[in-house]
């Protein structure tokens, strides 16, 4: 790993409405699949999953190392529907490695004061410095997405958007950036499944929230204005990586395997290293005073 890959065009899929046949089968997005296509494969066990992701996590660690001593700067960001499984593919990014360096954010809604400013402003002071990788969870493409569909801006501002943010996006990469896009795709099938799992378990409830509820109904909406996303802003600068989430365990190792080869970093040379002896009691003694342990029910 650490070969960095060609920048080729990746390109979104179009919603598909209409049925089909009962013996036919669909994509992620609705289209027709060839009746020669493989079956996609069965969903990873736990086991599997963790087997695979131990090495890829240690690249992970090998790539911070590189990033702090060349000063690189790194900014991912993942977009997809409501339950794409954006937090899972970041926290199984995040886990083995330093949160000083592997900063994420996830921006609440704007300010008044920021709703005045130009749109892609109050994204810009979290780019990454020197040494660092930012990941975006939703990023300023909230305007092409979520914004856009649930009406939260004008087409007018939307289309301007998606007009400018090339040439953005262009001088973000120009100034030694490297930007990573993702767009999480799945089915209409597990979107059902993982809303009525967030209803149905209280561990999960948390993460309901109305607008989830009514991005479900809008489908169709979200699909259009993902495919006119992608014919603006799929550059060859700044191009969509397109990841299927449906088996969230196989997506989220797609995805690090992805993001790892498209990073020219080295392995550090780590020194050999031994622990050394402890010192002596010299006369330590345990305290007599009481202490609170805490219950032990497991």
């Amino acid at each position: 790993m650490g070969k960095k890959a060609g920048h080729g065009k990746t390109k979104g899929k179009k919603g598909g409405a209409g049925k089909h046949a009962p013996s036919e089968r669909t994509d992620a997005s609705g289209e027709l699949i060839e009746p020669s296509a493989p079956a996609p494969p069965p969903p990873m066990t736990k086991k599997e999953y963790y087997r695979h992701l131990a090495p890829l996590h240690a690249e992970l660690v090998a790539l911070q190392s590189w990033v702090k001593s060349s000063g690189a700067k790194i900014c991912v960001l993942f977009e997809g529907r409501d339950t794409a499984g954006k937090g899972g593919v970041i926290k199984a990014i995040t886990e083995r490695v330093s949160p000083r360096v592997f900063r994420v954010v996830a921006l609440p809604a704007p300010t008044e004061r920021e709703k005045s400013q130009m749109y892609v402003q109050r994204y810009l002071p979290h780019l990454p410095a020197g040494g660092e990788v930012v990941i975006f969870d939703r990023s300023w493409y909230n305007r092409a997405g979520v914004e856009r569909v649930m009406g939260s801006c004008t087409e007018e501002e939307a289309q301007r958007f998606l007009e400018a943010i090339p040439t953005v996006e262009k001088s973000i990469v120009e100034s030694g950036v490297i930007l990573l896009k993702y767009w999480l795709e799945l089915s209409e099938e597990q979107q059902t499944l993982r809303l009525q799992s967030r209803i149905d378990d209280p561990r999960k409830f948390w993460k309901l929230s109305d607008l989830d509820l009514e991005s479900y109904s809008r489908w169709y909406d979200y699909s259009r204005a993902r495919d006119e996303m992608f014919r603006y802003t799929d550059t060859g600068w700044a191009p969509w990586y397109v990841a299927n989430n449906d088996d969230k365990k196989r997506g989220r190792l797609n995805i690090i395997s992805h993001l790892l080869s498209q990073i020219p970093y080295e392995h550090p040379d780590h020194p050999k290293i031994t622990l050394p002896e402890r010192q002596s009691p010299a006369g330590y003694q345990p305290p007599t005073l009481p202490l609170h342990w805490i219950p032990t029910p497991f």
